[in-house]
């Protein structure tokens, strides 16, 4: 996209009714490096993350703690979700509880218009309900358990629990009336669902018909109010999609609504239906723009299962984090995994892949060159001579490199985006084999060679520091003071990425400073962790 557009993305908000797993923090960081990318290529960037705190399973987890509803979510954002955002490095712009006035407020602003305008009406359901989902369930969305404690029984295929058989009267939204226009939608803008696996799945579900769609609860009372029957509650999921408007100014601020809608969504595969389906039927019927993007990527599985708390396969982030850090975490998730598909995660591929190409590869590439500048030219960065075929070539594949990952991101192949950077840190570790930089430093007649080696080295350096910034915030803050690099990493005036590519930006003259290891190496690493 050109400079200076809008890009606004949202994560999913995330249920209150348990602490967070990697899974979580998977969608967080993927969410963070595309809004930094962009941010930082001068986008008028805008990250929305939150929780979703009403419905009947938080209303259980409650009461199974002996606490209320709110005092409960209260307790978890503040021990637990909003930490995971530091723990992980996250730089989001708002956070969002759907128990916020300003949440409720608009809900009940946007549910009064599709009543009064038509597309609302009071009935009568009965069906299998998955508590774990907050949704009725179809036939086919169950399977009948084939041993453990619900063994002959009906559950849902995600929560491998019972469903129950619930009927009560409830207000339906007309879902059904917008089924040729959601496939008009798919038809008209094919990459309004991705990954393409996705997106055929909800065109078929679509395509074999829906129905009218259950927004209210009578049976318990822990949720927004129906605004013209206060004996209901709003459906969580139909409560909780409306926080990406909620948060931007919908119902209270129309020019910050105009400027930052409509959103990119990242979600997990699992809720995609609800976002690409559900969602932009109501924004129809509410007759505002539909999302740029439904983005429904894979699940970590640990053990051939998808990360699961209830299923005792949830990893706390900071398992993670407490050994290898934070820049290890978001690297490992998004290069280890193609972005849109399921991806397993185990200790000994994040421990090589932190040896190999983290502490071997890229740390070890800064340490070496930083210490050549300060060895061979007593910390100050030389002025390169002239330019020969494999300087040029350096430069070449900087600039393919960033034009590559700038097209990658911009798809949301993420994985792709890292690859492509990285094909720098290989260029330039292959470069400083071939020249020699230590022969050099020993022959006068080679001085200004060395001097070209120095620069090209070191200015490469300075390309990957932007260009893996969204990835590795506190890696690349490093090594950008350590090139002496003005002003700061993240000033976009200064540093627009899209740019990075743009040779001759660091200045002859900067002083080099020392650099400790980005990547300390770590004995046994992940044994302690992996047996918490």
């Amino acid at each position: 996209m050109p400079s200076g557009e809008s890009f606004f993305i949202t994560t999913p908000i995330f249920y209150v009714n348990d602490v967070p797993h990697i899974g979580h923090a998977y969608t967080e960081v993927a969410a963070d490096v595309l809004a930094r990318w962009h941010r930082q290529a001068g986008d008028d960037t805008w990250l929305l993350t939150g929780t979703d705190e009403h419905g009947q399973k938080i209303l259980r987890t409650a009461a199974a703690n002996g606490v209320e509803p709110k005092q409960w979510a209260d307790q978890l954002v503040e021990s637990a979700w909003k930490p995971l955002l530091e723990t992980i490095d996250i730089a989001n712009d708002d956070f969002i509880r759907t128990t916020d006035r300003r949440h409720e407020d608009a809900v009940a602003v946007f549910l009064q218009k599709l009543y009064d305008d038509g597309f609302i009406y009071a009935g009568e359901y009965e069906g299998y309900y998955c508590v774990g989902c907050e949704e009725y369930k179809q036939l086919d969305d169950l399977e009948t358990a084939t041993e453990g404690e619900y063994a002959g029984q009906l559950v849902c295929r995600i929560h491998s629990r019972p469903v129950e058989i619930l009927r009560e009267k409830n207000y339906f939204f007309k879902m059904s009336q917008f089924e040729d226009a959601l496939l008009d939608l798919y038809e008209t803008q094919p990459d309004f669902i991705q990954p393409e696996s996705v997106r055929n799945e909800i065109v078929q579900f679509v395509r074999q018909g829906l129905a009218d769609l259950s927004i209210s609860r009578s049976s318990f009372d822990w949720g927004i109010k129906v605004p013209w029957d206060p004996s209901h509650v709003v459906y969580v999921w139909f409560d909780a999609l409306l926080n990406y408007v909620t948060a931007v100014g919908y119902g209270t601020d129309e020019a910050e609504f105009a400027r930052r809608w409509p959103a990119y969504h990242l979600v997990g595969k699992d809720i995609a239906r609800f976002h690409a389906v559900i969602w932009p039927a109501m924004l129809m019927a509410a007759g505002l723009p539909v999302p740029h993007k439904v983005f429904g990527h894979g699940w970590l599985l640990v053990g051939g299962e998808k990360m699961s708390k209830s299923k005792l396969t949830g990893i706390a982030p900071n398992q993670i984090t407490d050994t290898f850090g934070s820049d290890a975490f978001r690297y490992y998730f998004l290069r280890a995994i193609t972005f849109g598909q399921d991806g397993s995660f185990s200790w000994e591929d994040l421990s090589a892949r932190y040896q190999a190409e983290l502490a071997n590869g890229f740390g070890n590439l800064a340490s070496r060159v930083v210490a050549m500048v300060a060895r061979y030219r007593g910390g100050v960065l030389p002025a390169p001579g002239e330019y020969a075929d494999a300087d040029l070539d350096i430069q070449n594949t900087t600039a393919r490199a960033v034009a590559a990952a700038d097209a990658a991101i911009e798809s949301f192949a993420i994985n792709e985006a890292i690859a492509s950077v990285w094909t720098v840190v290989d260029a330039l570790n292959g470069y400083i084999t071939e020249q020699e930089p230590w022969v050099l430093a020993k022959d006068e007649a080679q001085a200004s060679r060395l001097d070209t080696v120095l620069y090209t080295a070191s200015e490469g350096l300075r390309a990957l520091a932007v260009l893996l910034s969204p990835v590795l915030p506190k890696a690349t803050e490093k090594l950008w003071a350590a090139l002496g690099a003005e002003p700061t990493l993240g000033a976009l005036t200064a540093q627009p990425l899209r740019e990075a590519g743009t040779w001759g930006q660091l200045p002859a003259g900067s002083t080099v400073s020392a650099l400790e290891a980005l990547f300390p190496r770590i004995e046994e690493p992940g044994a302690d962790a992996g047996a918490a």
